[in-house]
């Protein structure tokens, strides 16, 4: 599957990312695709390509491009649990500094840049995340009611949007939660608001999960729940055209 890199340019500068995309010389439905807080990586290519596919332009960003080029922190080739609290101690300055602000202006970039792409289909997109990423996902679509038509985060502290941010949505959502990251309680406090803003939805905890299930290269990676995942953003973007 091509791959090419990008520099997207930002009200802050240029964010470097890569694109996936079938190699048929054809244009294809749009995704814009959050990696989690480890950044871009193999693990991420590797789904991006997996995406792509299946008919689709998926565009990686790299949200951390202020610190940095992608790998803006050095990893190691399995990201194990004796690893990670030196990494999140790196990381948590660079989420923190990434304000409300920062991840509007950088989904205007993103959009813009996506949709003008010759490889990219005409009409809406659809976003996606991981971990810090489907938070950004989730920004993104309340923020482009118009331009975002689908909306997937797994293992993602959505909740974290807000309540008016939620209800500001109007997209397909799929919310793939891990069983470690929320009670019953606060899963059934946000499909609540999911349901009071009255959208096409489904959120729900892929049993036996904890935070990562999806990424190949953590202690985290739950095989079966990646392929749980992969069937239900598959179902959610529609057969590609």
């Amino acid at each position: 599957m091509p791959t090419t890199p990008l520099q997207i340019p930002t009200a802050d500068g240029q964010a470097d990312a890569f694109a996936a995309f079938p190699a048929d010389g054809e244009p294809h439905p749009a995704v814009l695709m959050y990696p989690d807080g480890f950044g871009i990586r193999p693990v991420l290519r590797e789904m991006a390509e997996e995406l792509a596919g299946h008919g689709y332009y998926v565009l990686v960003p790299n949200p951390f491009y202020r610190h940095g080029p992608a790998p803006v922190l050095e990893l190691p080739e399995h990201i194990g649990e004796e690893a990670r609290p030196g990494i999140f101690a790196r990381l948590m300055p660079m989420i923190q500094a990434h304000t409300t602000d920062r991840i509007l202006r950088d989904a205007d970039a993103y959009l813009q840049f996506l949709t003008a792409r010759p490889e990219a289909g005409p009409g809406p997109v659809a976003v996606t995340g991981y971990c810090i990423g489907g938070l950004l996902a989730t920004h993104t679509a309340a923020a482009h009611p118009g331009r975002v038509a689908a909306l997937a985060a797994f293992h993602a502290p959505v909740s974290a949007a807000g309540p008016d941010t939620l209800r500001r949505l109007t997209a397909r959502v799929h919310f793939g939660h891990a069983e470690s990251d929320l009670t019953p309680e606060a899963l059934g406090e946000l499909n609540r608001t999911l349901d009071s803003a009255g959208l096409e939805y489904t959120s729900e905890v892929y049993p036996g999960t904890v935070h990562g299930f999806t990424m190949a290269d953590t202690d985290a990676f739950d095989p079966a729940a990646l392929r749980r995942h992969w069937e239900n953003l598959l179902a959610l973007l529609g057969p590609a055209r």
